[in-house]
Parts: structure tokens; sequence; C-alpha cells
């Protein structure tokens, strides 16, 4: 081999991780049956993110590409609410300071980190399911945003309330996202006005696929997980990925990306195993290569 492709394979195992590698300080982290659950866990303030939990979330979402035994992401609050955003005393004090100091670099520099936790959730290959029960706010907002699956309680409340302190709606990635989500105007008005979305509009409107009962939320948001991380992941990730690549491209580009996305599944195993397992008769068991 090559020296130059020696030490490219070389770095590569380096990077490979096990969910057991990830020992985060700032959120749980649990793994169990090929599902990781990420729970934000400061329920006295309502789950709020501070600078180092960003980070944390951000460099974590980054490393889940090279995690062969997480299938599937489950994200979710302690204490009966998702986020409340970002921790008042800890980002939005300092981010003031920083304005009356004209750091502009600073400031930019924390709103492209908080973009880059967006653009991680949305490259890792694992769909990402938000489960979402009581206050679920600004960057929590973005989150769920962010997720591939919404699941929400009937108490619980979305809000991109940027511009109740000041700010643009266009955060995280909201004007771009949102409005493929629930629609142009509904996006212009929950991000003029930062007033908060029910449960019932956000199923309506398509912000959730399941309402569910408080006490059976992260239960039916593991099951649904679990179903994923047990199906042909290497297909899913291909499905996500392609979800997200086809926003910028007209139909025509979006059907040949399409037509080579899906020659490359049909050279997976788990493509061989399914057509298998159905002329046996039997439910395929898929291995995610």
């Amino acid at each position: 081999m090559p020296q130059c492709a020696a030490a490219a394979d070389a770095q590569t195992r380096r990077r490979r991780m096990k969910a057991a590698d990830f020992r985060p300080e700032h959120f749980q982290w649990q793994v169990t049956d090929r599902v990781a659950t990420v729970t934000l866990n400061r329920p006295e303030r309502k789950n709020p993110l501070t600078l180092d939990s960003y980070a944390e979330l951000r460099d974590t979402f980054r490393q889940l590409p090279y995690c062969d035994d997480v299938k599937a992401v489950v994200v979710t609050g302690a204490g009966g609410n998702f986020c409340s955003g970002g921790d008042v005393h800890e980002i939005i004090g300092p981010l003031v300071e920083m304005r009356r100091r004209g750091r502009m670099d600073d400031l930019l520099a924390f709103t492209r980190m908080t973009g880059d936790l967006v653009k991680a959730m949305r490259h890792c290959p694992q769909p990402v399911i938000a489960a979402i029960d009581g206050v679920c706010a600004g960057a929590g907002a973005c989150i769920a945003m962010a997720s591939d699956i919404r699941y929400g309680t009937p108490e619980s409340k979305v809000a991109f309330l940027f511009s109740r302190v000041g700010l643009a709606g266009c955060d995280m990635g909201a004007c771009s996202m949102l409005p493929r989500i629930i629609g142009q105007g509904r996006a212009a008005e929950v991000l003029y006005t930062g007033r908060s979305i029910t449960a019932e509009e956000a199923e309506r409107w398509g912000l959730y696929n399941r309402i569910v009962a408080a006490d059976d939320l992260g239960r039916e948001a593991a099951e649904f997980a679990r179903g994923l991380a047990h199906g042909p992941s290497f297909a899913h990730a291909m499905t996500k990925k392609t979800l997200h690549q086809e926003w910028s491209m007209g139909v025509d580009e979006a059907i040949e990306a399409e037509a080579q996305a899906q020659a490359i599944c049909m050279q997976s195993a788990d493509f061989e195993r399914a057509y298998e397992a159905f002329i046996n008769k039997q439910r395929p068991a898929f291995e995610g290569n």
C-alpha cells in the first residue's frame, strides 16, 4: 500500500468510535440496542444550553459518522421540558457584553458555532428523533427543527422566539429549514412574532410527526428509533443524505442523484438479505452494510 494511502487508512481506523467512547460532561448519553439517547439535563432551568453544551453537542454529532454501533439517535430533555434555549446568564449576558465591547468577531464565532450544531445533526448518517415535552424554545426549537422526526406531547409548545429578544428569526438555519417543514407563510408568522406553536398546530402543520401522551413519549420515540436502527441503516443514511442534498437541486438533478444513490444501495448486502428473506418468507435481519 502506498505510504499516503496507508497513513489515510490508519487515520480512518483511529477515528472509528464506539458508543462507549462518548463521555459527554454537559448532557446525558445512553445507548441501548443501537439507539443513543441524548438527554439535556438541567431540569431546574428547563434545560437551557450553555456555550459548553452547545460545543459538546456539536462535537458529538460530528463524531457520530464514525460510530458503528449507533444507528439512530433520540434527543430529549429531562424534567418535563425539552430545552428553553440559550441560558440567559451563561450565553445571553456574555453576548450582550461582547456587543458592548464591539466584539463582532466573537459574536460571529458564536453564531457560527450554533449553526455548526445544526450542520452536524443534518450530516450525521443516523436518523435523529426529537422527543419534545413542555418548553421547546429558541435554540431548542432549532434542534427540534434539525431533527429528522419529531414527537410531541399535548402539553408541549415550540417557539422560535428570537424576535422577543430583539434578534432576527434567521438563526441556526430556521429561515431555510422551517418553511420547508411547515410552509413559507406559517414560518414567516412564527419567526416574525416569536409566538408559541401549540402541539395541535405542530402536528397539523407537519412539524410534529405524532402527538403522544407525556408518559409514553420516551418509550414511543425509542421504539420508533429502534425500528430504524434495526432496519437497513446504510440505506437510511443514504435517504437522509439525499433528503438534505435535494433541497438545492432541480427535479432533473434530483432524479439523477437518486438513481446514483439507489444503485449504490443495490450493492449493499442488506439489499440481498431482503431478497433472500422475501423468497424464503422470512423477515430480513439487516446489518447495515
